[in-house]
């Protein structure tokens, strides 16, 4: 499944309003763990057909603010439009298909 940029004004739309589970991974361009985890997150989405959405906190600062973000990269797992999983840092593959329950 494509990764989605998620923004203010489609965050609502294709998260918070999403029939299926959203896995979405808040990160800025300068981070190098989120260089290291991009990647992995869009492998995931691809090969588990799972809806991942990305959001650049430089750009989106009032979503990363809405949603408690202290450090990236920071995954969450929204389903039914509530976070039901976190997890901030580097993780491997194996992990987020773990976290995801995949």
């Amino acid at each position: 499944m494509a990764v989605i940029t998620l923004t203010s004004e489609n965050f609502e739309e294709e998260v918070l309003k999403s029939s299926e589970p959203v896995l979405v991974d808040f990160w800025a361009p300068w981070c190098g763990p989120c260089k290291m985890l991009s990647p992995l997150v869009d492998q995931v989405a691809e090969e588990k057909n799972f809806k991942v959405g990305k959001v650049n906190v430089d750009d989106e600062a009032d979503l990363a603010e809405k949603y408690n973000i202290m450090n990236i990269p920071a995954l969450k797992l929204f389903n039914g439009g509530a976070v039901v999983k976190e997890s901030v840092g580097m993780i491997p593959k194996a992990k987020i298909e773990e976290f995801i329950g995949v």
